[in-house]
Formats: structure tokens, C-alpha cells, sequence
């Protein structure tokens, strides 16, 4: 027996693997964010042509979102046997979608109205009319309604569905698909289900290639951010930043962490398991580009494939916690910097419309800052001069709400996996101590 073999069967975890630390890809990435930030500083406008470096790794990821998705949700689908057991999981989900989320935007409001954001500015209307953009974050903001919300759920043909970029037009096919091949006879059933497992599997080895260019793709969009932007629009507006910065980290640390510990999970292990990445999602500022990644570990970290491929597409949908944060935030940052005194009833109201708008997220281009627009739209009492105030920083908060979202889902998986009983600590156990060396809790 080989003395690899002999450490593999001591029990002592110690790993097989001596792969030198330069070759992980946690590190490669973080070596592109600091060569980016340097490039940025020290020649802006070459930084800037960096930009197609990240918008190249996006698209690559782009590609295999919507039939990792599809993929994912159909075979959870049929894994689970039924469609009462789709729906236990689903409903689960969505209940703890709903009360952390809520949660998270009730916390943000109170946070918003203690800290005096945006107090300072004492801006005028006319200060910082800019109609062109007006126009187009109104027009966004307001196709944001209730009914092209429901309308966006349903795709008018299904490879449409995939072409767009919609992901609950993406969802709804996954579920219909799925449904209809659990009325499949038995016979039918095994070798479709085969099939679409092996295709599943054929993809995630395509996100294998494709997460080989992350450091590339990080190092492209630091080196865009700060060779565009600089510090200018950071200092301008460092309070508003380091308040959202602060807010975010509550809620991933301290939120998070006790959801996690009142299900008997250990948060900062977890956080450690997954910090490359929370390193890809603040570098490229999409939590679409760690999603299959995702999927991935949480189902080698016990999770079943049934409740991460059902938790994991739909929670990028109806749970994004930290656009629940950044909403709120901007939203009394505006109504201060422009002198609107917003009383209780009217912040009630505020919240309600984000419940609904930050669902939509997910339907269209532009993410969080395009629901923010739909927001202040909505609310008629907001202006909408601000709102090219606040896209100066996009980048930089876009990095922390892409953050908060990924790690906000991953945490939702592990807990609905785990009340859903669709949970194995045993293979989480050996898993920590295959990565880590020891036995995590």
C-alpha cells in the first residue's frame, strides 16, 4: 500500500492532495483583483479597455446559466419522486424567501433612517437634471408593474425562454418540463431521466472550463471600475458606500449566521467552504457567475441534488437579500439629498413596493440598480434626477449586493435542504475534513 493510501485510510484527515497554493483558484482570482486595482491607478485609460476581459467571462457564464438552470430544476424535479415533494421543498422555500427578505428590508429602513444618509447633499431638483437618463431609468422603472411581472413569468415559446436571458421564464419551463416527466410511465421515465443527468453533468464540466478564466475575468472588470470611475465618485459618496458595506456584512455575518446556528450549522465554516466563491461574486459584481459553482458544492457538501436544484434557480428569483438591503438604503439616501421628508406610513408603503420590485430582478437587464429605478418610479414622491447619482457608484455597491445575494441563497439551500430533510451531515462532515484537513461542525 502507497503512503497516499495510508493517509487516505488513517482517519486522521490529513489530505492527498500537495497542490501548491498558487495553484488554487481563490488565490489566481485575488492575484487578478490586485493587478487590476494597480492597473487602474496607474493607467486608467488602458484600465478601461480591460472591461471586455470581465464582460467576456460574464458572457461564457451567461451561457451555461439558463441550462444549468433548466437542467438543475427538472431533475430535482424528478428526484424527488412526485410533485408533493416538489411542492413541500418548494413551498418551504419560498416561506423562508419571504420572512428573511422581509426581514432584511425592515432592518435596512431602520438602519436608513438612524444613520442620516444622504443628509449632507441639500440638493435641488434642478441641480442635477439630466433628461436623457430621466428617460430611460423612468421607461425602465416603469415597465416594472404587477402585470408585466406575471407576464415576464410566462414565455411566449421555449427556446425564447433561454435566448433572453429570463430566468423565471427559464423556471416555468423547468417545472412544466418536469412535471411532465414524472406522468411518464416508468418504462419512459429512466431513460430520459438518464439522458438529461449525463447532460447535467457534461455541463457542470463545461463550467470547470469556463471558471479557468475567472482570474482573467476578475482582473478586467477591478481594472474597468477603477480606471473609469477612480475615486472620485467613491469619495463623494463614502458614506453612503461604507454604510451599505457595514449593513451587508451584518446580515451576511450575524443574520446569517444565526439562521444557520438555530438549524445546527456552522456559518463561518461554510463561509470558509465557499470563499472562492465570495471572491469570484465581489470580483465580477453577478452572482450569475458563481451559480453552477454553487450548485455544485452544495450538493458535495450533503445537500441533495433535488433540493439544490430546486432552491438554488428559484432563490436567485425571490430571494436576493442583499438587493433588500442596498433599496432602502438608497432609498432614504435620495429622499434625504433632495429635502423629502418620507413619514411612517409612506415608508410602509416604500417597503411593500420593494417586496414586489425586487422580485423582478431577476427579468430584467441592469439588476438591482433597474429595480431601484422601478422603485422610485413607482413611488411618486421620489425624484428621479437622483438616480444618476447613485449609478456613479453602481460598480462599487453592485460588487457587495452581488456578495450578499450568492452567500444569501447558499445559506437558504443548507437550510431548506436540512428542514426538508433532504440534508446528510455525514457527508458534510467528510467533506469539511476532505477540504480542511479536520472535522468541522
Amino acid at each position: 500500500m502507497s503512503k497516499k493510501s495510508e493517509q487516505t485510510n488513517t482517519g486522521q484527515g490529513q489530505k492527498t492532495s500537495t497542490k501548491p497554493f498558487y495553484m488554487g483558484l481563490g488565490f489566481q482570482v485575488l492575484v487578478g483583483i490586485v493587478l487590476g486595482l494597480a492597473l487602474g491607478f496607474i493607467a486608467p485609460k488602458f484600465a478601461v479597455e480591460m472591461k471586455v476581459l470581465g464582460d467576456i467571462f460574464l458572457r461564457l457564464i451567461k451561457v451555461v446559466v439558463a441550462p444549468l438552470v433548466f437542467l438543475s430544476v427538472v431533475h430535482g424535479i424528478t428526484s424527488a419522486g412526485d410533485m408533493k415533494s416538489v411542492g413541500r421543498i418548494g413551498f418551504r422555500a419560498i416561506i423562508y424567501f419571504e420572512i428573511v427578505s422581509t426581514l432584511v428590508l425592515a432592518v435596512s429602513m431602520v438602519v436608513a433612517n438612524f444613520a442620516g444618509l444622504g443628509t449632507s447633499m441639500n440638493l435641488t431638483q434642478s441641480d442635477t437634471a439630466k433628461a436623457a437618463a430621466k428617460a430611460q431609468y423612468a421607461q425602465a422603472g416603469s415597465e416594472m408593474t404587477l402585470q408585466h411581472f406575471v407576464e415576464t413569468i410566462v414565455p411566449d415559446n421555449f427556446i425564447g425562454a433561454f435566448t433572453t436571458g429570463g430566468l423565471l421564464q427559464v423556471l416555468t419551463i423547468s417545472i412544466c418540463f418536469g412535471a411532465g416527466i414524472l406522468m411518464l410511465k416508468p418504462e419512459q421515465r429512466i431513460p430520459v431521466e438518464k439522458g438529461l443527468s449525463h447532460l447535467s453533468e457534461t455541463f457542470f464540466k463545461f463550467v470547470d472550463v469556463i471558471m479557468k478564466f475567472s482570474p482573467l475575468g476578475a482582473f478586467g472588470a477591478i481594472a474597468y471600475t477603477i480606471g473609469s470611475n477612480g475615486m472620485s465618485a467613491v469619495i463623494s459618496l463614502s458614506y453612503l458606500l461604507i454604510v451599505m458595506y457595514v449593513m451587508l456584512a451584518f446580515v451576511i455575518v450575524v443574520m446569517f449566521g444565526t439562521i444557520m446556528r438555530i438549524f445546527g450549522l456552522n456559518h463561518f465554516q461554510f463561509l470558509r467552504y465557499i470563499k472562492e466563491e465570495i471572491i469570484i461574486l465581489f470580483a465580477t459584481a453577478s452572482s450569475e457567475s458563481v451559480l453552477p459553482r454553487l450548485m455544485q458544492k452544495l450538493q458535495k457538501l450533503g445537500c441533495s441534488k433535488q433540493s439544490v436544484g430546486l432552491v438554488i434557480p428559484t432563490g436567485y428569483a425571490f430571494n436576493l437579500d442583499g438587493t433588500s438591503v442596498y433599496m432602502p438604503l438608497c432609498t432614504l439616501f435620495l429622499a434625504n439629498a433632495y429635502g423629502i421628508h418620507l413619514d411612517f406610513k409612506q415608508q410602509l408603503l416604500l417597503v411593500l413596493i420593494m417586496m414586489l420590485t425586487s422580485k423582478g430582478a431577476a427579468t430584467v437587464s441592469g439588476g438591482t440598480f433597474i429595480v431601484f429605478a422601478a422603485t422610485v418610479t413607482a413611488s411618486g414622491i421620489l425624484p428621479l434626477e437622483g438616480l444618476p447619482l447613485l449609478f456613479g457608484i453602481n460598480r462599487f455597491t453592485s460588487q457587495a449586493v452581488a456578495t450578499c445575494n450568492g452567500i444569501g441563497n447558499a445559506v437558504a439551500a443548507m437550510v431548506v435542504s436540512k428542514i426538508s430533510g433532504e440534508f446528510d451531515s455525514n457527508v458534510q462532515k467528510a467533506e469539511y475534513q476532505k477540504t480542511f484537513g479536520k472535522i468541522a461542525g
